[in-house]
């Protein structure tokens, strides 16, 4: 995967960081997407950084993603998120609960981690989601037409942009 660029591990590492930090407002969702630094993403730099996504994991250069290509671009995303929980000390344990990870937890509180929140900005990466017409393949037509969905996941408060106040509490 020699085209996969340093730009694009930060892409999905930002990605992987706004999904771990519910709480923490997308920060690094919005450093990282917001192209012209007013803190929103728009739908023009989600295309744009998007695109970028897609061309970093289209190996062959064919205009559309295998399997074997979306096996990568998967397994990128989860070592970026388990990084990132890592770092942030969340682990494997309880998620929405008093623990901090991948299961739905028992306590009360807000967990930082993969449990009940699958969608928004990891859930739209996602091939199930990208792969319009079910063929197994992703195209490029296909993972750009589903920007505007993937933006209205985010986009909490329906006003058409991505803020870090769309990263808030559930």
């Amino acid at each position: 995967m020699t085209r996969l660029t340093l730009a694009t591990a930060a892409l999905l590492l930002s990605t992987a960081t706004a999904f771990a930090q519910g709480s923490g407002h997308g920060a690094h969702f919005i450093s990282n997407w917001d192209q012209d630094g007013d803190g929103v993403v728009t739908l023009e730099e989600a295309t744009t950084k998007r695109g970028d996504v897609f061309t970093s994991f289209d190996a062959d250069e064919d205009g559309k993603l295998s399997a074997e290509e979306y096996a990568l671009f998967d397994e990128m995303r989860a070592t970026d998120q388990a990084q990132m929980q890592e770092e942030m000390g969340a682990g494997m344990g309880q998620g929405a609960g008093a623990g901090q990870g991948m299961g739905k937890g028992k306590g009360k509180g807000h967990g930082i981690g993969m449990g009940g929140q699958m969608g928004g900005e990891e859930g739209g990466m996602q091939r199930g989601f990208n792969d319009a017409d079910g063929d197994g393949f992703v195209t490029r037509e296909e993972f750009m037409a589903k920007t505007p969905d993937w933006i209205a996941m985010m986009d909490r408060n329906g006003d058409g942009k991505v803020m870090a106040d769309d990263f808030g509490q559930n």
